[in-house]
């Protein structure tokens, strides 16, 4: 399929949707099932719920979609999921109820992101630079929900939050109808064969999504324990995406002057720094905005890099298939375990060592990512 402005067009305003929503859910969704009524160790294990989910039911969906040319249409039925979720929250309490509506929906909502991610690989024909332009209003999208998030919760209540994140999903939906469909490859149903490349992709991948556990789950809650404003709370994680629109913007630069295995090393690094200085040294807003800046490498180059590299290790008629995988075992199985890990450690002794386990699996990103340059990456 060529690459229209129409298509290019479509994908952004996609991303930038879902991504809205996303930033909402990541910033915002911890303090309302604080104010909901649970606790740190109760909202990590909602939190992971998802993540749970995408160990296996995107891969599932991905092979549908691979053998049928269904990328579209599952799209659409993930972001339904979503609409339901949303829909429903407000009328749903307790701890159990809360796990049933997250886990159940996410069965089938976390089908969505991979296959996009693969319908866009799929149109730029072999140009992994354009992703960066078209993934930015991701971003975009991102910055904006958080930014105005956080001057919403300095005036009014964390409980408007569900309505807010089913506004954006149900305009996701309706943009998904319009994405284009990629071919339908012969060969799809074949196995998936995962090489030692793939592996340590996909090892790197996962400790980095451990990494960014604490993060997700309780940075808003660690600047409001220390008191910072909920605006200035908005600001920060605007200021992180900032950095990542940064890096998509020159993403085609980024690939023609290093190698993907570099910049995967460097991100991780990065992440090391990151989490320590947000555990440690969060009462110094300088290092806020620093460590906030370092998203820029720890998700936005990461996550850029490893989505090419994916691309490159798994063949033409599996590209469905490997996004999902990088996505079971990264946001998924390495979500997960970096929810529940920040959940016993901030219950065991706060702040501190939840950002520091962050940063040890950060540590073990690294490790896994080094090797790629000698497998050609």
């Amino acid at each position: 399929m060529p690459l229209s402005f129409a298509t290019t067009a479509r994908l952004g305003a996609f991303y930038f949707l879902f991504f809205a929503g996303a930033g909402l859910w990541v910033a915002y969704l911890p303090p309302y099932f604080a104010a909901r009524g649970l606790g740190a160790a109760e909202i990590a294990w909602v939190l992971a719920l998802p993540q749970l989910a995408r160990i296996v039911a995107p891969t599932a969906w991905a092979a549908l979609a691979d053998r049928f040319g269904a990328q579209r249409a599952i799209v659409v039925l993930a972001c339904g999921a979503g609409v339901v979720c949303y829909s429903l929250m407000p009328a749903v309490s307790g701890f159990a109820g809360f796990a049933w509506l997250m886990g159940l929906t996410s069965l089938v909502g976390t089908a969505a992101l991979p296959l996009v991610e693969a319908i866009t690989f799929g149109v730029l024909a072999g140009q992994t630079g354009r992703y960066g332009p078209i993934r930015l209003w991701g971003s975009i999208g991102f910055m904006i929900a958080v930014f105005a998030g956080g001057t919403w919760l300095d005036f009014q209540s964390v409980q408007a939050l569900p309505y807010a994140m089913l506004v954006f999903m149900s305009a996701a939906l309706i943009v998904g109808l319009m994405l284009p469909t990629p071919d339908v490859h012969a060969a799809a149903s074949g196995p998936l064969v995962i090489n030692s490349a793939a592996l340590l992709l996909l090892a790197s991948a996962f400790f980095m999504a451990v990494a960014h556990g604490t993060l997700y789950a309780f940075f808003t809650l660690h600047l409001q324990r220390l008191g910072y404003e909920g605006s200035l709370i908005g600001f920060l994680w605007m200021l992180g995406v900032l950095g990542e629109i940064g890096v998509f913007l020159f993403l085609p630069a980024f690939f023609r002057r290093f190698d993907l295995s570099t910049i995967l090393v460097a991100s991780a690094a990065c992440g090391v720094a990151r989490f320590l200085a947000i555990g440690w040294a969060a009462d110094w807003l300088i290092v806020l905005l620093i460590a906030q800046l370092l998203h820029a490498a720890t998700f936005g180059s990461f996550h850029a890099a490893a989505v090419a590299a994916i691309q490159r290790v798994f063949p033409p008629q599996a590209q469905a298939r490997g996004q999902s995988l990088f996505s079971s075992i990264g946001y998924g199985a390495g979500g997960a375990l970096g929810a529940v890990a920040a959940g016993w450690a901030w219950e065991a002794a706060g702040p501190g060592l939840a950002f520091t386990v962050s940063s040890v699996a950060a540590a073990a990103g690294l490790l896994f990512a080094y090797p790629l340059r000698r497998k050609g990456l």
